[in-house]
């Protein structure tokens, strides 16, 4: 989903910790469930953070513009349950004897909000869309595999594409087409229920700009109004014919510049739902007593990281690397900022994903001897510092972290906050970091192929450290390619070896997943992503 689309508390508490370093110096599962009965034509507010761009698939990967598209429209695969277990959602079939041209055969009869029916070319239309260099749509990667992407999408910046379709996508009918890849990838039929790959209507080609301002999905909840910084309102599409529907009437996805702010509006029931919990109120477990009942739990399959530029002058350098990542002591954080909700991490693929494993990074261990070693032969000079949005922030661990370096290497380290979730991806995706930037990672699929592609091969779509190592790409190459699932798998695992050698990124911690609903809830369930596990939500009748 990616990207780093996470949060984590905002400012208001300092914590034990943070103290006692500053003072050193130098799908769902968990429901919660009340009683009573449902008002199906209810209202549910959600908080929220501003998306970075318009409410178009391919062009927006962070969780505040994804908790709308997320419910806006219907890819072909859907996921359910704790595992994300894939499930035809849109697709009818995708079958494959070779794991490298797939036929997919759609249902009929699904309409897009405008009222139009979802045939096979909205599909295709959208994706040469999302794939074509000129569009610059963020999440262009996630089609490189397609035959033909190379042609839409030069790796030549200053090259004009030859075509403006992907000559791997054939339409077979009206509900039906088939994608032939580059090579064999046996994860195409899960990674296809990602975002990027929802249809678009017509109606969007003819005037995109004008489709900004009023998207038209084919999901549960269609389109009513944005107001930047302020909400995004939706309400129920009727006609929907999935089976993730949802049991009330209109969404309000309530955009807060401080969680805080956003946890007491939920505690006095001007709020419904919040995916994590503000640091006062993790602080000392005071979140039990706040919510009782309403405490909803989840399996969270994401991953958090810091990400060391390569183009920031000085971050190219191995041994900052280590020094930095060993000097950083997780498990105290985590026990004691983020009171135990968070578990120090050591790969760089969640645990829960099938190949991940853990003990991956050497230099995830808080070793504070070898950091200082590793520091001085860095022979780094001046400052160091962590960015983050500070809205939905990660200001209290961010800031402990910046803290545990300090101590430990005698460095000045500060945290530095940007204003929004939108601003704080504009700096990243411009490549306008001065330091190291938090980069946390949400599977966008239930795939190991997820965590690595899009965040460490050259050129990916969330690859916030710049980072580039053809070995890398080699082998993820080679695991893309490679039909049989265990062997990609052990592949990928090798390409991670690489990469927690290089640390473009550090893994930091991991979110077991806590979430709250308001007392106006029946019921409400957290998924894989950390996103409102929407078919879960029913709304309690007055």
């Amino acid at each position: 989903m990616r990207r780093s689309r996470r949060l984590w508390g905002s400012s208001a508490v300092v914590t034990t910790l943070a103290l006692v370093l500053a003072a050193c110096g130098g799908g769902s599962s968990g429901d919660s469930t009340g009683s009573g009965g449902t008002d199906p034509d209810g209202t549910v507010s959600v908080y929220g953070t501003e998306p970075q761009n318009a409410l178009v698939p391919t062009n927006i990967n962070d969780l505040g513009g994804t908790k709308a598209i997320q419910v806006m429209f219907a890819t072909l695969v859907g996921f359910k349950g704790a595992d994300a277990q894939p499930f035809n959602l849109m697709a009818d079939s995708i079958t494959t004897t070779d794991s490298k041209v797939y036929d997919i055969k759609i249902k009929q009869g699904w309409k897009f909000h405008d009222g139009t029916e979802v045939k096979a070319h909205n599909f295709i239309d959208a994706w040469n869309y999302g794939a074509y260099a000129p569009n610059g749509q963020l999440n262009t990667d996630f089609f490189s595999n397609i035959q033909g992407y190379k042609d839409v999408h030069p790796e030549d910046k200053n090259a004009k594409p030859a075509t403006d379709k992907m000559s791997g996508l054939v339409l077979k009918g009206d509900y039906e087409f088939q994608v032939t890849l580059d090579g064999p990838f046996s994860v195409f039929s899960i990674k296809v229920g990602y975002q990027a790959f929802a249809p678009l209507p017509d109606v969007f080609f003819k005037d995109p700009k004008g489709f900004e301002q009023h998207p038209v999905g084919n999901g549960p909840m269609k389109f009513v109004s944005r107001t930047p910084n302020q909400d995004i309102k939706l309400t129920r599409f009727d006609d929907y014919k999935g089976d993730d529907k949802v049991h009330f009437k209109d969404l309000n996805i309530k955009i807060y510049a401080s969680q805080e702010t956003a946890y007491q509006d939920l505690l006095s029931g001007r709020l419904d739902f919040m995916e994590a919990l503000p640091p006062s109120a993790v602080a000392g477990g005071k979140y039990k007593a706040d919510l009782g009942d309403r405490l909803v739990t989840g399996h969270l399959l994401g991953i958090s990281t810091i990400a060391l530029p390569y183009y920031v002058p000085g971050y190219d350098n191995l041994e900052l690397r280590k020094a930095v990542s060993m000097a950083i002591d997780r498990a105290q954080i985590t026990k004691t900022v983020m009171n135990d909700t968070y578990v120090p991490a050591d790969s760089y693929i969640a645990q829960g994903i099938p190949g991940a494993r853990t003990g991956v990074c050497q230099f995830c261990k808080f070793d504070p001897a070898a950091a200082k070693e590793a520091f001085a032969k860095s022979g780094f000079k001046g400052k160091l510092t962590i960015a983050s949005n500070a809205d939905g922030g990660r200001k209290e661990p961010l800031t402990a972290a910046c803290n545990s370096i300090k101590n430990t290497l005698g460095v000045e380290c500060d945290f530095v906050p940007a204003t929004d979730f939108g601003q704080w991806r504009s700096i990243v995706t411009g490549k306008k970091l001065t330091g190291m930037g938090r980069s946390d990672w949400s599977a966008d699929y239930p795939s190991i192929e997820d965590f690595l592609n899009p965040i460490y091969k050259t050129g990916g779509s969330s690859n916030d450290s710049s980072y580039s190592n053809p070995q890398v790409d080699s082998i993820l190459g080679q695991a893309d390619a490679t039909a049989d699932k265990d062997a990609a798998v052990k592949l990928y695992q090798q390409a991670e070896d690489l990469i927690a050698k290089d640390l473009p990124s550090i893994p930091v911690w991991d979110e077991k997943g806590v979430a709250a609903k308001s007392k106006n809830l029946k019921s409400a369930g957290l998924d894989f992503r950390r996103m409102p596990d929407y078919p879960s939500i029913e709304v309690l009748k007055k």
